[in-house]
């Protein structure tokens, strides 16, 4: 159960974290945080980055294997960067509807499945 926890965790710190490197483009985008200085929309970011840490923190914890939980450090890094790329392409497809997928892009993901393939075996 606590590497479903992990997982869990790991999605929605992810999401925040997206959500913390380029919502401030959308929001310019939208004509939002053009005037803002950059220390604002550091500062936003920030914000919203705390969120990453209130569930990044407890995702390793939880899921390391010192701590009882199931996955070595590299397994939870290369679990990490893999949801990290997959919540990214959903919230850039949502976010910034100009942005499309091409082949190159699913086959960088598929080196990603890959990695967890290869970081798993024994």
């Amino acid at each position: 159960m606590n590497g479903l926890y992990t997982i869990l965790l790991l999605i929605g710190s992810n999401v925040f974290m997206t959500l913390a490197w380029y919502g401030h483009l959308k929001l310019q985008q939208m004509n939002i945080s053009n005037s803002w200085p950059l220390f604002a929309v550091i500062a936003f970011s920030w914000g919203i980055a705390f969120f990453e840490y209130v569930l990044q923190v407890p995702a390793n914890k939880v899921g390391f294997v010192g701590n009882g939980g199931p996955f070595t450090l590299i397994q939870l890094k290369v679990i990490q960067e893999v949801l990290s790329l997959a919540v990214f392409t959903v919230i850039a497809g949502m976010m910034f509807q100009g942005e499309s997928l091409h082949w190159n892009h699913l086959a960088a993901f598929l080196c990603l499945v890959a990695a967890v393939y290869f970081v798993f075996m024994k």
